[in-house]
């Protein structure tokens, strides 16, 4: 493989991080609380909000529903007057996030509901607020899970990276089709597999070893 071909290797694999960076970003920042009012706005529940909570519940479903690739398509007049344009890296972050956010916050909800209703009743006997039951109990207690929750949305986000290639989004998709596949390269296609599999690899163990950290059941897990 050419000293050119290498350059641009890396050049798309950097394009592919910066992608996957800001759409995890922007995404836990939408979904992360989202998911949280959705575990905690059922009838009777924290911020008891039950016709809200089924809005809201029915837009995440229905761009958890859409795909990836037509929800790409679909956007484009928002993604141009969010962006200024409708290709390029930075415009691929658009329907990147779009299709994040709801997936993060399903997976938030999921991990909050999985926390033991016991330690909300004891918080709120305690006199704590509907807020600082979330930040003090619901949210450290369901942290484990919501970090493997975020592992698996950044693994995924790898793969849709990949997918914008096909619609002008740059990095590692993009090369492969324009070099691997256009052009009968198979070399390039190879290599651009195998560092998607790398990456995700990585996310994946440094997600799993994040999570173990936050988990206060490890230390006993390991001792047996």
């Amino acid at each position: 493989m050419s000293a050119n071909l290498i350059a641009l290797l890396w050049d798309s694999t950097l394009q592919t991080l910066y992608m996957v960076a800001m759409s995890s970003l922007f995404g836990t920042l939408i979904g992360g609380p989202l998911g949280v009012f959705l575990a905690t706005s059922r009838r009777g529940e924290l911020f008891s909000a039950p016709a809200l909570n089924a809005a809201l519940g029915l837009v995440a479903n229905a761009a958890r529903s859409t795909p990836f690739i037509i929800l790409v398509v679909a956007i484009i007049p928002f993604t141009r007057w969010i962006a200024g344009t409708s290709i390029g890296t930075t415009a691929a972050i658009v329907p990147l996030t779009i299709a994040a956010a709801p997936f993060i916050a399903r997976l938030v909800e999921a991990s909050i509901r999985e926390v033991d209703g016991g330690l909300i009743e004891a918080a709120r006997a305690m006199g704590a607020t509907p807020g600082q039951i979330v930040r003090k109990v619901l949210v450290p207690e369901a942290m484990p899970g919501i970090v493997l929750g975020l592992t698996l949305a950044v693994v995924s986000l790898i793969g849709y990276s990949a997918m914008v290639g096909a619609v002008g989004g740059k990095g590692l998709g993009d090369l492969g089709i324009r070099y691997g596949y256009q052009r009968f390269m198979p070399e390039v296609m190879a290599a651009v597999v195998i560092i998607l599999i790398v990456l995700v690899q990585i996310v994946q163990s440094l997600g799993e070893w994040i999570a173990a950290r936050f988990d206060k059941r490890a230390p006993r897990n390991r001792g047996r």
